[in-house]
This record gives C-alpha cells, sequence and structure tokens, in this order.
C-alpha cells in the first residue's frame, strides 16, 4: 500500500504562525521534501523536530522527485515544505504533487499562510475577483508577451518580486499597463510589514531613490471594462425589441439611442422605413 503525500503551509515571517496540525504532520512523516535545507532546518529547530530532509526545487525536480514518487510508492509519508507559504503554488512542488496524482498516492492539504492572499487581504484593493500572475520571467520575450497579454485584464492582478528585480519591473508594468493603482505589500507578518497605496509611476520613483529590501506582493488594479460599441443596426434591432414588448416607436428610438449612443432621429428614421 502506498504512502501519503502531506502539502504542509509553512511561515511566510512569523513562525507563530505554525499550525498545531502542521508540527505534528512533520513530526510524524517519514521525511520531508523541502526547497531549501538551510531554510527549513531553522524551522525544525524552533519547534524541536529532527526529520531527514530531502532537497527538492526547480533544478533537481526531476531526478528527485521520481526518487520521493519511488519512496511514497514503498509505504513512506513525505510533507511537502516551501521556504514561505503554502507549496505548489509558483513553486516546483506543483510537479511533485501531480506526479503523486498520476501515481494513485494520496495527497493531503495541511494548510497554512499564503502570501497572495494575504497581501490581497491586506491591500484594500477590489478582491472580488483576482488573478495570480507570480514572478515575471526576466526573458525579454517572454516578459514583453506575459505583460502583453494582461493589458486589457479587468481583474485585479496579483504578482511576486524580489527586490533587486523590482524597479525593473514596475518600469515594465507602467510601460505596458499605463500608470494603474498599486499596492505595494512587503514583508509580510514581520517587523517591518508595509501596505503602500500608489500608482506604478510614483512607486518607481519612490523605489528608484529609495533601495527595494525584502520581498514584494504587487497588487495592480485590473483595466477598465470597456463599454460595447454599437452600431446603428444594433440599435434598430434593440429599439425593435422594444416596440415588441409594447414601446411606442418613439419611445423605442429614444431608449435605444440612450443605451447605444447612435442618434435618436436615425433610429426613428430605421424604423419608419
Amino acid at each position: 500500500m502506498s504512502g501519503k503525500l502531506y502539502v504542509v503551509g509553512t511561515p511566510i515571517g512569523n513562525l507563530s504562525d505554525f499550525s498545531p496540525r502542521a508540527i505534528e504532520t512533520l513530526e510524524n512523516a517519514d521525511f520531508l521534501a523541502v526547497e531549501d535545507t538551510r531554510v527549513t532546518v531553522k524551522l525544525l529547530n524552533h519547534f524541536g523536530i529532527k526529520k531527514e530532509m530531502l532537497a527538492y526545487y526547480e533544478h533537481n525536480k526531476n531526478s528527485k522527485g521520481n526518487l520521493i514518487i519511488e519512496r511514497l510508492l514503498k509505504g513512506e509519508t513525505c510533507a511537502l515544505v516551501s521556504d514561505a507559504g503554502m507549496p505548489a503554488i509558483s513553486d516546483p512542488g506543483e510537479d511533485l504533487v501531480r506526479q503523486a496524482h498520476e501515481n494513485g498516492i494520496a495527497v493531503e492539504s495541511v494548510p497554512g499562510p499564503s502570501a497572495l492572499i494575504t497581501a490581497l487581504a491586506i491591500s484594500g484593493m477590489p478582491s472580488g475577483r483576482f488573478c495570480f500572475e507570480g514572478f515575471i520571467t526576466m526573458n525579454k520575450i517572454g516578459r514583453r508577451q506575459h505583460l502583453e497579454s494582461l493589458k486589457r485584464e479587468t481583474r485585479t492582478m496579483i504578482f511576486y518580486e524580489a527586490p533587486h528585480k523590482l524597479c525593473a519591473t514596475l518600469s515594465d508594468m507602467l510601460k505596458y499597463f499605463g500608470n494603474r493603482k498599486i499596492a505595494v505589500v512587503r514583508e509580510l507578518t514581520k517587523l517591518h510589514e508595509t501596505v503602500m497605496h500608489t500608482t506604478l509611476e510614483d512607486a518607481l520613483n519612490y523605489f528608484n531613490e529609495n533601495a527595494p529590501r525584502g520581498e514584494f506582493v504587487l497588487i495592480i488594479s485590473g483595466a477598465e471594462e470597456e463599454a460595447p460599441e454599437y452600431t446603428l443596426d444594433d440599435a434598430v434591432k434593440i429599439a425593435k425589441k422594444l416596440i415588441e414588448e409594447g414601446k411606442s416607436t418613439s419611445m423605442a428610438a429614444k431608449e435605444a439611442a440612450t443605451l447605444t449612443n447612435q442618434k435618436k432621429g436615425e433610429i426613428y428614421k430605421q424604423l419608419l422605413d
């Protein structure tokens, strides 16, 4: 009988956010798959946990992923953790979770902090509809294609960014999105947690003069929804429907004109013709 893969959320700053169930899961797992052993060992030491760690990250995920799956198929249990937050979100753990499902291995969540949701919750930005875009590649072609594809995105957009790339990213966003509203959230749950409400242009000017420090979550307002463009034929069709519903020709032309921005007289003339 195969074992189980536990996907365990870890603190994004404040170690007090690590849940009792997460501690118990790490203590009981046969081994841990971790993004960086140097980071995870600090977490383990803080809670007095001693456990075998297997480094699993972007550049070794293929070989180590197969090794982890082999051990799980033999009946062992593994807890997957990232350096901070929920594994498998903008993280190579996504591939391990997929492999587990493909091999019929049970996957169980031990939820914990998530930088993107935490940042959105305290940003004050519209949260009814949003999209998570993760890190933008520094590859020029991929970067241009990514930002170009989002120019007309109307949902609130969430990005991650490292301090040394922040100014370049803000500059490119300003170029493709225009001077949108932005909430710059940094150092979540840590001593210097901050939320800056500003615009892309002002944020770029600020960080050009003040060196960025810490990890950033950028929350940017979506594009304005474009009003539909109506032709005269569209307006006439709307007016005809209003007439079928009992409106007079004059009233139908007037309402259709208001809705479509077409001239009432032109609509009325078409209706009579």
